[in-house]
């Protein structure tokens, strides 16, 4: 019995995928837990796990294939120690000659996946003299690409190679061969690595002509010319470009937030903190908590700061979601970390409750996860608010946008040394600039001035961060 493996939803939001790439091939077992693929989804490339338990029988999408609608069935599995259903006989008062020798093999045929009835067809090869290795020894098309001689099958002697006939016998995925269109390379030179030896496209954007070692070919009257590089596209006037299709994760990103500047009425609210007061602490807590390991970042104590002060004003934890406002009874702060797909926002669950040494150890792993491309989706899903810190590039002030649903983002730049009045005097101080950007549909102007005075007070006073 062949079971569908289809494609899953690995994200609340994701209606397609790319399959980034295959980790099994027809013909192999797989357990369940099993990795059989990676998956590009709309927020990260996941690993797609097997959960039944059998032989792969067929594998319908291949690796870089993008835009997989999810549900799409990508592969067929056969159970271990079911029969398949037999075909059924033909009618009895059928005559022989409308028999198909393709469609409907004969009974005593040997039992064969139809791939490989196929290329024994083109290539005059006898299934009955090949011995299959697939479940059940079915004869695979591994099976009989093994069994054609050098130069062409034994009873159909193949034609004299030429360049369309042997561009239909390369395996290559649809996404490769559009590459090397583009790119004018002739896929009979590329070595592909996918499943069964397929091209892939890391495969044709790999390939550099003068690697490729020399090979033996039919003798021709005249050398076939080298393929012709296409140049980069030219704008009159303008410099040249290459372009890049763009990714699942990229493009998610371009649909929320251009949703976000468009659906989302937005207002900004700037606010000073002198950081020096959170600077001495943190020196402390890294002092202390040196043995264990832990080494606390400006950012942890952030993230902790804009937790408390979601609790303290607890009109600015809200989203907006048409007819009604939801309320959160607890401080969920997402955090933007940049990764090579994309930004993406990993969550500090509980961070209003959460202890300082506890956020930062989970940042770094989630972050880590994050780049790697291997947060699972309740790693990235919900969060009250988020928090977006571009300090370490630098960065002296800038508006985020809105992750919807949520009601509010807090973006930080870096604490800088400037003029700052003390108790009534001048001092150089440590003054960070803090932006709320808001939701103005759930959030009023007056909240989210209380939401940055309340940011302010436990930064300058960061003795309510460790209780």
């Amino acid at each position: 019995m062949a079971l569908d493996i289809k494609m899953p939803a690995l994200s609340p939001t994701m209606e397609e995928g790319t399959l980034a790439r295959w980790l099994v091939k027809v013909g192999d077992t797989v357990a369940s837990g099993d990795i059989m693929a990676e998956i590009e989804t709309d927020k990260a490339t996941m690993e797609f796990e097997a959960v039944d338990e059998g032989v792969i029988a067929e594998i319908l999408i291949e690796e870089g294939s993008e835009g997989v609608k999810v549900g799409a069935v990508i592969a067929r599995l056969t159970v271990e120690g079911e029969e398949s259903a037999p075909a059924p006989a033909p009618a009895a008062a059928a005559p022989a000659a409308d028999a198909s020798p393709v469609d409907a093999p004969a009974a005593d045929a040997p039992a064969a996946t139809p791939t490989a009835r196929k290329l024994a067809e083109l290539n005059g090869v006898d299934l009955a003299s090949i011995t299959g290795t697939g479940p059940k020894g079915k004869i695979t098309k591994e099976d009989v690409e093994a069994a054609i001689p050098a130069g062409g099958g034994s009873a159909k002697p193949a034609p004299a190679p030429s360049s369309s006939a042997s561009d239909e016998r390369i395996i290559a995925s649809p996404l490769a061969k559009r590459i090397a269109a583009d790119k004018g390379i002739d896929l009979a030179q590329v070595t592909g690595t996918g499943p069964n030896g397929r091209i892939v496209k890391d495969d044709v954007e790999g390939f550099t002509p003068g690697a490729v070692a020399a090979v033996s070919a039919p003798a021709a009257s005249t050398p076939a010319p080298a393929p012709t590089p296409t140049p980069a596209p030219v704008i009159e006037g303008g410099a040249p470009f290459a372009e890049e299709k763009l990714s699942g994760v990229r493009k998610v990103i371009a649909r929320r937030l251009t949703e976000s500047k468009q659906t989302v009425p937005h207002f900004y609210l700037t606010i000073d903190i002198r950081l020096d007061p959170l600077l001495e602490l943190r020196a402390q807590l890294n002092k202390s908590l040196e043995p264990d390991g832990v080494k606390l970042s400006v950012n942890d104590l952030l993230i902790k700061a804009l937790a408390r002060a979601l609790i303290r004003v607890p009109q600015c934890n809200v989203s907006y979601h048409g007819d009604t406002l939801r309320r959160y009874e607890r401080a969920d702060v997402s955090v933007a970390v940049a990764a090579p797909s994309g930004l993406i926002t990993p969550v500090i669950t509980h961070a209003d409750t959460k202890g300082l040494a506890a956020i930062s150890t989970e940042m770094k792993t989630l972050a880590g996860k994050a780049r790697d491309g291997k947060l699972m989706p309740h790693e990235y899903q919900g969060g009250t608010a988020s928090l977006s810190n571009l300090g370490m590039f630098g960065i002296k002030q800038f508006d985020a946008v809105i992750n919807p649903p949520q009601g509010m983002i807090l973006a930080v730049g870096a604490g800088q040394q400037a003029p700052y009045v003390v108790n009534g005097a001048i001092e150089v101080a440590t003054v960070l600039h803090a932006s709320g950007s808001f939701d103005h549909r759930a959030i009023d102007g007056a909240d989210g001035a209380q939401l940055m005075e309340a940011i302010k007070q436990l930064c300058e006073n960061p003795m309510g961060l460790v209780v």
